[in-house]
């Protein structure tokens, strides 16, 4: 494995860095959600007692009598939280194949450099260029397959987040004035 990764080429360390803050990436972003879904998943009764870090701020809004404008925007900050790291994780799953694409061309540059220098040409010359090629290939393709629809995975829990969070804000908040108005 170490002897593709160094007839890879130089640009098998960005691959490999990508991989790796990719799946750290994922890994951070897939326990937090999983712990966000779990505690907004509780009875509305749990709700109440043990309010999910994510929707203190809105508890906040209605304890301080914040109107809709105020609350939203409150909902839009909670929003680009859960969605932090996301995008570093779409830039990885973009990059990742691009940085192969540019191997293929480097190990296809040598291998034609190769071709130049020499009269007659043996396969075993232009293996060099053309395993770098290929092997970069690939690894950007191999790493940003998974990150890909990891990132796509996680996209939908957001959104399945944000959702909750909606219905349970909203909740939260007509209860709220309910209890201001003595119904």
């Amino acid at each position: 494995m170490s002897d593709l990764f160094i007839k890879g080429g130089f640009l098998m360390y960005p691959i490999l860095f990508c991989s790796i803050a990719g799946v750290a990436i994922w890994i951070n972003k897939f326990l937090q959600f999983r712990k966000i879904l779990k505690e907004m998943d509780a009875p509305s009764h749990d709700l109440q007692r043990n309010v999910p870090a994510i929707l203190i701020p809105f508890l906040e809004g209605v304890k301080n009598q914040a109107d809709e404008k105020e609350i939203s925007f409150i909902g839009i900050r909670q929003i680009r939280e859960i969605e932090r790291g996301l995008s570093w994780l779409g830039l990885l799953a973009t990059l990742t194949p691009l940085l192969g694409l540019t191997g293929t061309v480097t190990g296809m540059i040598k291998a034609f450099m190769v071709i130049e220098k020499s009269p007659t040409v043996s396969p075993s010359l232009l293996a060099g260029g053309i395993w770098e090629a290929l092997i970069t290939t690939a690894a950007g393709l191999l790493v940003a397959i998974p990150i890909h629809i990891g990132h796509h995975y996680l996209e939908k829990q957001a959104d399945e987040i944000t959702l909750m969070m909606k219905e349970v804000a909203t909740r939260l908040q007509s209860e709220g004035k309910r209890g201001q108005h003595g119904v």
